[in-house]
């Protein structure tokens, strides 16, 4: 028996201890809900989660530690079952299930919490680790302050982030530039502007955009958006004559963006209490002064915050690079030139046949360190943005 069939057997047993145990406990009283100490669902919510917490606890345990060997799955199982004996028995009219199911589910949600925050951690102590083995082989200073990116497996190579930092931030900025104005406008007419059923079929059709995937906006850049900036403008101008470029993959990963901007800014424009309008309105403004002199400076924190997640967003895209700027490592403003990014060459350093410990390789965990201190960093300043500015609406 595997382990994964030992784990879905414990769920079922769990499912049994729901309906089993409210309908024994029901049968001590004969039927009288009102002699009860709890409601007969409480009483099949605590077994449920008596049978089933303990034996997902024994099952990931001992996976991780490879605790019991093969006879783990069979441990699994004798723990679901003595935990639904357990349960039914503990099942008496003047049991509180109600408290212990309580502290089930906030022994849940703490376990859930305590996941997110251990996979954070272990990423990035497994990046610290493989990035510190890169230092001890290529010295730190030649990484982050050199200006050329020229990896050699051979031997002899050039591995400046400078180049890719540049690319990354061009892009991104062109990406805002386009998606900023365009989703706050949007969002701006969804919430003062739009009647309820033009917003009921609007909002959703914006939001479409953020469910393509980045491999067709990828496709789009390519194929249609690239070929138009090189035919109209970058060759008429003299500026280029390829189709991967700054601009194409920073145009494509705005209109990627609009949805971002657009969700959030509008969520948070309709949190500005009413009252604050109806005040404006009352003075005398007129509706476009009360949205510019009331209602964004009071919900310009939530957007801060908006942009920068989109600014996050833009910063650790892949496949709309590759595709619509190409994979040229230069330091250039014109923005019909190809570039490329610092996670573009992370996927190209990590793929094909390649030695795991040369330097040319580990380089992606440094480049991969790096990008995770900038969108902290991105997401910090939008924590003290938000906080600094935010005001308390009563």
């Amino acid at each position: 028996m595997s382990l994964s069939m030992s784990v879905l057997l414990a769920i079922i047993v769990s499912l049994a201890a729901y309906f089993v145990a409210p309908r024994y406990v029901l049968g001590l009283v004969d039927g009288d809900r009102r002699k009860l100490a709890s409601l007969p669902k409480q009483f099949g919510l605590s077994a449920a989660l008596t049978v089933l917490l303990p034996a997902l606890a024994v099952a990931g345990v001992g996976s991780v530690i490879g605790m019991f060997g093969i006879g783990l799955p069979y441990v699994v199982i004798a723990v679901a079952m003595l935990a639904l004996l357990y349960s039914i028995v503990q099942s008496r009219p003047d049991f509180i299930a109600r408290n212990r199911a309580e502290r089930l589910i906030g022994f849940v949600l703490i376990a859930a919490s305590g996941v997110a925050i251990l996979t954070t951690i272990g990423i990035v102590f497994s990046m610290l680790f493989e990035a510190s083995n890169f230092f001890r082989d290529y010295h730190w200073s030649d990484f982050f302050f050199s200006t050329e990116w020229s990896p050699n497996f051979r031997g002899n190579s050039a591995l400046g982030i400078i180049p890719l930092l540049w690319g990354t931030l061009y892009i991104s900025f062109i990406a805002l530039v386009f998606a900023v104005p365009i989703g706050l406008f949007a969002a701006i007419y969804l919430s003062e502007y739009a009647s309820p059923r033009m917003r009921s079929v609007a909002k959703p059709a914006i939001e479409i955009l953020a469910g393509i995937p980045t491999i067709v906006y990828g496709l789009f850049a390519l194929i249609t958006v690239g070929p138009f900036l090189r035919d109209y403008f970058a060759s008429p101008m003299g500026l280029g004559d390829s189709a991967s470029s700054v601009m194409t993959a920073g145009l494509v990963m705005g209109v990627m963006l609009i949805p971002f901007v657009s969700s959030l800014s509008d969520d948070i424009i309709n949190a500005v209490p009413q009252a604050m309008r109806d005040g404006s309105f009352g003075l005398g403004a007129t509706k476009s002064e009360t949205i510019r002199q009331v209602v964004i400076p009071a919900a310009l924190p939530g957007i801060v915050g908006a942009v920068l997640l989109a600014a996050s967003r833009a910063i650790g895209e892949t496949m709309i690079v590759v595709l619509g700027a190409g994979a040229a490592a230069r330091l250039s403003l014109n923005p019909f030139e190809a570039m490329t990014t610092v996670t573009v060459k992370i996927v190209s350093q990590l793929t094909g046949d390649t030695d795991f410990a040369s330097p040319e390789t580990l380089v992606a965990f440094a480049l991969g360190l790096t990008l995770f201190f900038i969108t902290l960093s991105l997401n910090v300043i939008a924590l003290v943005i938000v906080r600094k500015y935010r005001e308390q609406y009563e």
